[in-house]
């Protein structure tokens, strides 16, 4: 069922980027923190539901430890998160998400170091087998491939277009959010592998996630208020894009997280896979144009997907 959830994933949270883009006004300077206080929201509201159904009880002392255990992997997608919401300000999504998701690839060969330094190559080596390792290469070459076209057609599109005051260097966001991204999936891969990592179950992690997210929505709501000297209301009309962003974010989070805690180095590359998603909706919704260029790696990427499912299918044979 990983590979069914890692595709739940993707799909989930390809379309939350398409309502985080259309959240990101170029002329709303704060807008990025609004979205993070929604999902927050969102995220904060579904962890409490789920308190009652900790694995590993729902004490304060016991969720306090745990988020300390966690907080590794939490911050770090936090932060990306947030970066990334500012990034959309100034970048096309089609630009933004392949170049941040690249972190799908690095993550995976951050996890393979990982178990390679603590002594478990042999069960990589078991895990992997030859579709395995062919799929993940071409997703990796394709999502590596689509953010460097991405990162080519955004330089010669500024060269044309200065719509977007901050030129090239806006690419700084989605690098900062690749950086911060990697570090959280090699956290998570390793903090919920089955065999070593440190115990917690899929709820338990759903549920110390929101609430740190929760707790950084009002870090964020907190800072708008001193900053604009005016409470923000996340609850108007004008914020129900937010509203369903966080809902798909929260949505591809949970499909997420039982993938990871299954197969997280098949997994993350798949995962990473949802820019691809996001690409085609940017074309739809947006009405932004692919190159023969981007068609190909985009091509790739889903033929990688297909042998991992192949692979999938045979193993479960």
């Amino acid at each position: 069922m990983w590979f069914i959830f890692a595709l739940i994933s993707t799909f989930g949270w390809g379309l939350a980027d398409l309502f985080y883009k259309k959240s990101a006004p170029g002329d709303d300077r704060y807008s990025h923190l609004k979205t993070a206080i929604w999902v927050g929201i969102i995220m904060g509201v579904v962890s409490i539901g789920l308190l009652p159904f900790a694995e590993s009880g729902f004490s304060l002392s016991s969720l306090v430890t745990n988020a300390l255990r966690y907080s590794p992997a939490s911050i770090s997608y936090i932060i990306s998160m947030v970066v990334g919401y500012a990034g959309l300000r100034y970048l096309e999504l089609s630009i933004i998400s392949p170049v941040q998701n690249a972190s799908g690839a690095f993550s995976t060969v951050a996890m393979i170091i990982y178990f390679t330094a603590v002594g478990r190559m042999q069960r990589i080596s078991d895990e992997f087998s030859a579709l395995d390792i062919i799929g993940t290469v071409i997703i990796v070459i394709g999502v590596v491939a689509l953010a460097a076209v991405e990162k080519k057609l955004s330089s010669e599109e500024k060269a044309e277009d200065r719509k977007y005051k901050l030129g090239a260097l806006a690419l700084i966001f989605p690098v900062l959010y690749c950086v911060f991204d990697t570090a959280g999936t090699a956290a998570d891969g390793i903090i919920l592998d089955e065999e070593t990592g440190l115990g917690l179950g899929e709820i338990d992690v759903i549920i110390l996630y929101g609430l740190t997210f929760l707790l950084a929505a009002v870090i964020c709501w907190i800072f708008l208020l001193i900053k604009t000297k005016k409470a923000y209301n996340p609850f108007t009309k004008s914020q129900k894009t937010n509203f369903f962003a966080a809902c798909c974010e929260e949505f591809g989070q949970i499909f997420y997280v039982y993938a990871m805690a299954r197969k997280p180095m098949l997994a993350a590359p798949i995962v990473a896979c949802y820019c691809i998603v996001s690409v085609i909706l940017s074309r739809i919704f947006l009405k932004e144009k692919l190159k023969a260029s981007q068609y190909a790696c985009v091509v790739s990427v889903i033929a990688g997907i297909v042998i991992l499912g192949i692979s999938e299918g045979l193993a479960e044979a």
